[in-house]
């Protein structure tokens, strides 16, 4: 079995406030082995950011632990490391940005922006090898390396998402957190970037975690996926478990809403009622209750806890097993189909 390469153990973090405290994540545990792609997915403000951030340590997480296994074996919790051990071990575990308009320095060149995690960590590295290096991962993510001495705002959005991955990987990490990392480019454009990231995962032996609220992206580049509703997990399984057997009625939901590519499957999409319930002011019981059409006096008291329902398949909810809910499968069936 590969290397457990990550352990996120009851991960929590509060935002507090003079007149509040918000709860963005709520005890999440989930582990991460070496060279898979996790997928965490879930509406806006469900937390997912906040999760990546916390887990490269950009954020403090309130409680819980993250433990990194390097590969010598050894363990490290990033949230009870000190300074000068967490900026060695920065180099392990790195970022990619949603948005590649805003997360690059337009007064930088291309150049500059690749080489900083370099010069940040390698300071004494004459200059020849540090030119060598950014050349090598320019190369490898699909950049003209003659262009390196240009300008962020002279590349287009695919380009510059190119740029930020090699930002990210030019110092050789383990782990790579893709926070919304296609999201904000054309659907041509990123279906080149995640078939570039797939090669890179092959290429360098990556562990990906993708942050995404595209769950057609998900099912494609994903080993297993987390499905997340106000700051907590909810669901998780192998992907095509999740796909195949949805076993929540929020997962149900969100799968009705994948566009399937075939004009005669008839999609019966599930409108959930209202919006998502105030992180500061969460509901009792169940998060999920004020919207799920299957709510029970039980879901409005009691939290339900995530629990193994079959081989590593977990599911948060009181009546997983009454439940029979829709999969992308029963969309496809004969009775589901036109004429």
């Amino acid at each position: 079995m590969s290397r457990k390469i990550l352990q996120i153990q009851n991960l929590t973090k509060d935002f507090p406030s003079k007149k509040t405290t918000v709860h963005a994540l709520s005890d999440v545990s989930f582990d991460v082995y070496e060279g898979e792609t996790i997928g965490i997915v879930g509406e806006s403000g469900c937390g997912k950011t906040t999760l990546g951030r916390c887990i490269v340590k950009a954020v403090t997480a309130t409680d819980g632990h993250v433990i990194y296994t390097n590969k010598e074996g050894k363990d490290f919790d990033f949230l009870n490391v000190n300074r000068k051990t967490m900026k060695t071990l920065r180099k392990e575990i790195q970022m990619i940005f949603q948005n590649p308009y805003s997360s690059l320095d337009p007064r930088m060149t291309v150049f500059d922006i690749i080489k900083e995690p370099i010069i940040a960590n390698y300071p004494k590295l004459s200059y020849d090898k540090v030119e060598e290096m950014v050349i090598d991962i320019a190369s490898k993510v699909g950049l003209n390396v003659t262009y390196l001495k240009r300008y962020p705002h002279a590349f287009s959005g695919g380009q510059r998402q190119r740029i930020g991955i090699a930002r990210a990987l030019v110092l050789k990490p383990e782990v790579i957190v893709c926070d919304e990392a296609v999201s904000a480019l054309d659907v041509s454009i990123q279906s080149q970037v995640i078939n570039l990231l797939k090669d890179l995962q092959r290429d360098m032996n990556l562990t990906y975690l993708f942050i995404s609220h595209d769950l057609s992206v998900v099912e494609y580049i994903s080993d297993r996926v987390g499905v997340m509703y106000l700051g907590k997990m909810v669901e998780f399984a192998p992907t095509t478990k999740l796909f195949e057997q949805v076993r929540h009625p929020y997962t149900e939901a969100l799968l009705s809403a994948v566009p399937i590519a075939d004009p005669d499957i008839v999609m019966e999409r599930i409108q959930l009622q209202g919006e998502i319930p105030n992180p500061a002011n969460p509901p009792t019981g169940c998060y999920f209750h004020t919207r799920c059409h299957y709510c029970q006096e039980k879901c409005k008291v009691e939290v339900p806890v995530l629990q193994m329902v079959s081989e590593e398949h977990y599911v948060a909810c009181h009546f997983v097993k009454e439940l029979k809910l829709k999969s992308i499968l029963d969309y496809t069936q004969a009775e589901n189909v036109k004429g």
